[in-house]
């Protein structure tokens, strides 16, 4: 089986909705996935995915086999309290008036605090670390890759350990246009390594194509293997420069790219 990981196209976050650049780029992916054979195509329940979504489904005179809630943008976050660790690790930490703070996304975090705590790179230490103890990440996390697992196991392939144990071996591909973090979290599972890596070591572009085969070395045994990882071709050849989204700025003093 193939996995194709399909990030948003270029965002409006505010609107949840996808800019004039991300609906070029939604038209340019739709040229690359149409022609393909395609099984199924899930879909976030969020907007810009769901639009980014619709230009391929059209192009193929389709509708969305299902749209899940459980893959919109990975929502965990971390509330600060008086932890003055956290607060340090969060930067331009927000207050409302009464004096307590926004809670921020998980990942949004400076790479000198978590760098230095060996229980991130951990695949499993990491759900005892102090940024879970002040977040719902352990419990969002599970809740995503639990559903996963269950859409994996309905095309053939269940969890089993670390690895999957094939029920039905197929050559099908399924698409699962969704987010940037919410396809770390995916990675980190089928990888079986922490999360926090992915999401600060990897910026997968708005409409990036993520494809990951099944091996099946021994019979009945599958793991999962990336052919791909962030591919921008179809922009590329079209002589579109990616968008900035999902990245910081390259140097500090850049101020046009802080976001």
């Amino acid at each position: 089986m193939r996995l194709l990981i399909i990030r948003h196209g270029d965002p409006d976050y505010e609107n949840d909705r996808l800019t004039e650049r991300g609906w070029k780029e939604a038209e340019l992916l739709a040229k690359r996935i149409a022609p393909m054979d395609i099984k199924d195509i899930y879909v976030s329940s969020l907007r810009r995915a769901q639009e980014t979504a619709s230009c391929t489904l059209k192009a193929m005179n389709r509708t969305a086999t299902e749209i899940y809630e459980w893959m919109q943008e990975f929502p965990a976050t971390v509330e600060y309290k008086d932890n003055k660790t956290l607060l340090a690790a969060y930067p331009d930490a927000k207050q409302r008036e009464d004096g307590s703070y926004y809670n921020r996304i998980i990942w949004d975090i400076l790479p000198e605090y978590w760098m230095e705590r060996e229980e991130y790179f951990h695949k499993d230490l990491w759900r005892q670390s102090e940024i879970a103890a002040h977040s719902d990440i352990v419990e969002r996390y599970d809740h995503v890759t639990s559903n996963f697992d269950a859409l994996l196991a309905k095309h053939g392939y269940e969890r089993c350990g670390n690895y999957y144990r094939v029920t039905k071996a197929n050559t099908d591909t399924i698409a699962l246009f969704c987010h940037f973090g919410l396809e770390c979290v995916l990675l980190s599972h089928l990888w079986g390594v922490s999360p926090f890596p992915l999401w600060h070591g990897a910026a997968f572009a708005p409409t990036s194509v993520t494809t990951i085969y099944t091996e099946e070395r021994k019979k009945g045994i599958a793991s999962f293997r990336a052919a791909q990882i962030g591919d921008i071709s179809h922009l590329y050849a079209a002589g579109v420069e990616p968008s900035f989204s999902a990245r910081f700025c390259e140097i500090y003093d850049d101020f046009s790219q802080r976001h």
